[in-house]
């Protein structure tokens, strides 16, 4: 008789350590950004003034701290705790590490809240995060000499590098909306009618304001029987 798998025995030990070495990288990450401007204030003798930095804060707070709230909330279902942890470490989450988590576990068909999804999102943006490294530390060495020619606005190359954000997350969500086309109408609707109110409004914000609305959409449909 063939033995049912205990999926809370065997993924226990597997989140305790995620969630022991997330916290430990994620606090080391803090402490390094920190040491920085830290360091240099050592060095040369000087510091801010308290009430600059808060005055300099008070704008900035509002703004950030609330993305960065609503990031995690958002992420973290869509992601898991190893792909968040390592995704926040290594930052450009909503560029690269968001898409390539998404895009991975679809192409493995498994979902997130899945043991399979927790590690395969996590591989994929341990590799993401490798690859980002390694290319950029590439195109820093090789590019270095033409980069300022590629960028400038005049160049011919200069529209491409406007639209980069755009065509990456209409590549991935095209195959969503294809896919799930009903439910997809509703939370579009929606995030354009905010950027029309709300033009410079937080991407992460949009996204879990998006995300509210397709969750929303998609429960009235379901009573309504139209999915």
């Amino acid at each position: 008789m063939k033995k049912e798998r205990n999926s809370s025995n065997t993924l226990s030990p597997y989140m305790n350590s995620v969630h022991t070495w997330g916290r430990i990288w994620s606090v080391g990450a803090l402490l390094a950004l920190l040491s920085v401007p830290t360091f240099i204030c050592v060095k040369l003798g000087v510091w801010p003034e308290g009430a600059m930095v808060m005055k300099a804060l008070a704008k900035v707070i509002p703004i950030y701290w609330g993305t960065a709230v609503v990031e995690v909330i958002t992420y973290t279902p869509m992601l898991g705790a190893g792909g968040t942890y390592l995704g926040f470490v290594t930052g450009n989450i909503t560029n690269l590490k968001l898409p390539c988590g998404l895009n991975a576990m679809e192409n493995a068909g498994v979902k997130a809240n899945s043991e399979e999804g927790e590690v395969i999102s996590t591989i994929s943006i341990g590799a993401s995060a490798i690859t980002t490294t390694v290319i950029i530390a590439a195109g820093v060495l090789l590019f270095a000499p033409f980069l300022g020619k590629l960028t400038d606005p005049q160049s011919v190359m200069a529209p491409a590098f406007t639209y980069i954000l755009p065509a990456l997350f209409g590549a991935l969500g095209a195959g969503y909306f294809r896919k799930h086309w009903k439910i997809s109408v509703f939370p579009i609707l929606v995030g354009v009618a905010v950027l029309l109110f709300a033009p410079t409004l937080a991407v992460g914000t949009l996204i879990f304001v998006t995300i509210v609305a397709a969750i929303g959409g998609a429960l009235v449909m379901l009573k309504l029987k139209l999915v």
